[in-house]
């Protein structure tokens, strides 16, 4: 079957699938008429006021949903005070302490990386260190951070540091250890010296892994910073959905969840694109 025609097929069963789940969500949040919901109209009506006006309860419909997008990305960058901001701008704060988070990593890991994969002697003196640290949360690192950076914003880019470290690193070192020694050899042969052996012939051959390594690295960091802003307050997307939250706007808080979804899906196309680049066939 042609790539082209599987594209398509594959779309159109993703919106009859995405059909679905809204029919199921309309059908769900039908309003159900009941003694206690007349009473209240009936109240509503004695006070002068219409029927509509009385809250509705239980989870939202597509209605309230689309009212709610709607009324968010009109204005997306609005900022009215610390806890009244658009949703464009927390979003643009978590982005910008994932990206700081995760160049820094990116600077740390992967010449470390190089270092384990070209070295076995220093593979084997550095991995007891990475199995102890690898295994721990990036969370767990969070009152920690605050005790002695004492800034939450900055405590939110170390976090990301953390997390996405671990995957760059050993994906690195993995690629750079797997780089075929005919090519080594080659290299040795013509006396290429390392520094220009390292980025002529193995970074290249290494790329793909080490894209690999950076691609899980931004999903596990764009998991982390919601969190991390939910524990943390201040600004960005996740302490848009807490502040909503304590707010009792469920709307605000599932668009909100929609737009980290979206933005999630968004940076992983960006590295699958950036590793098809560096993928070459043998």
């Amino acid at each position: 079957m042609p790539a082209q025609h599987l594209g398509w097929r594959a779309a159109l069963i993703s919106l009859l699938l995405l059909a679905a789940l809204l029919m199921v969500w309309h059908l769900a949040t039908l309003p159900k008429e009941s003694a206690a919901s007349a009473a209240q109209d009936e109240y509503a009506k004695l006070m002068g006021k219409s029927s509509g006006a009385a809250k509705r309860d239980g989870f939202p419909g597509l209605a309230q949903m689309g009212e709610t997008i709607r009324k968010e990305l009109s204005n997306p960058f609005y900022d009215n005070g610390p806890n009244d901001k658009g949703i464009g701008i927390q979003l643009a704060y978590s982005l910008g302490r994932v990206g700081l988070g995760f160049a820094i990593a990116a600077v740390v890991a992967v010449p470390l990386g190089f270092l384990l994969g070209m070295s076995p002697l220093m593979q084997r003196a550095l991995n007891p260190f990475i199995q102890i640290l690898k295994p721990i949360s990036p969370l767990a690192w969070m009152p920690l951070a605050l005790y002695t950076i004492k800034d939450s914003s900055v405590s939110g880019v170390f976090v990301i540091f953390i997390c996405s470290v671990w995957p760059m690193l050993m994906n690195t070192a993995f690629g750079v250890a797997s780089v075929r020694r005919d090519w080594l050899n080659v290299a040795k042969t013509l006396e290429v010296a390392p520094l220009r052996r390292a980025f002529l012939v193995i970074l290249p051959a290494a790329a793909p892994t080490i894209l690999t390594g950076m691609r899980i690295s931004m999903g596990i960091a764009w998991l982390v910073i919601v969190a991390a802003e939910m524990l943390v307050g201040g600004t960005g997307i996740g302490y848009f959905v807490w502040n909503e939250w304590n707010n009792l706007s469920l709307t605000s808080v599932i668009f909100a969840i929609l737009v980290i979804g979206v933005t999630g899906m968004v940076l992983d196309l960006i590295f699958a694109r950036l590793q098809k680049w560096v993928t070459y066939v043998e």
